[in-house]
């Protein structure tokens, strides 16, 4: 049986939810699954880079209301897409911008908000 993500929070609460974590939070990550268990490639990608530099950082299961959370992200990033990384509330990218980023040396100093 193919998994069917839970659409069951309204699009305000995850506004809500989205907006507070990325205006709370010096370093969040959109993505699908948790620390302990990443669900897709992409979030497991971002979360290994960040992770290399930040002890400490956020990380939000976009899972529970898929389709409510790529509304939201949108509005903040013009994506949507996940995995999101946004640092003191600016958007720097998914995987592939944070493994860009860390090639060129620059990733580290991003994620401390430089």
């Amino acid at each position: 049986m193919p998994f069917q993500p839970d659409s069951g929070l309204e699009q305000e609460t995850v506004t809500e939810r989205v907006d507070a974590a990325i205006d709370e939070n010096e370093v969040v990550l959109f993505m699908k699954g948790n620390e302990l268990m990443p669900q897709c490639g992409y979030s497991d990608r971002a979360l290994g880079l960040i992770s290399q530099y930040r002890d400490e950082f956020e990380t939000v299961d976009v899972l529970e209301s898929i389709d409510e959370y790529r509304t939201a992200l949108e509005a903040h990033s013009g994506w949507t897409t996940t995995p999101q990384t946004y640092v003191d509330g600016e958007f720097i990218g998914g995987s592939d911008v944070l493994a860009e980023l860390d090639e060129q040396g620059d990733l580290e100093p991003a994620l401390a908000g430089e």
